[in-house]
């Protein structure tokens, strides 16, 4: 598993700061989408070392999940340069994950 904990705390530096695109998960323990939506992602990482995959629990980063005005979960989030580029609501397969992030 080649995903990251996304925190208030490494978010500058594995977000922000980061060289390659960032691909982050806005999900929540009780979700069952968000369930679903785990393994797909997991193999994505594994598959895509040039992506870097980060996983927000919105329940214990709400600030962050705020920032990026997470309104329903799971929520994809493409961020290439520090700045947000697509995002998607809902379980996504892998290759809307890659359409995503490209």
């Amino acid at each position: 598993m080649n995903e990251i904990i996304i925190t208030k705390n490494n978010f500058e530096t594995e977000v922000l700061q980061s060289d390659k695109p960032v691909l982050l998960d806005f999900w929540a323990s009780w979700c069952g989408p968000c369930r679903m939506q785990s393994p797909i992602l997991s193999a994505f990482a594994d598959s895509h070392p040039e992506i870097k995959v980060g996983k927000v629990n919105v329940d214990e980063e709400q600030e962050l999940a705020v920032s990026f005005r997470v309104m329903s979960i799971p929520m994809l989030a493409a961020v290439k340069d520090g700045k947000l580029v697509r995002q998607a609501v809902g379980v996504q397969p892998e290759e809307a994950l890659e359409d995503l992030v490209r």
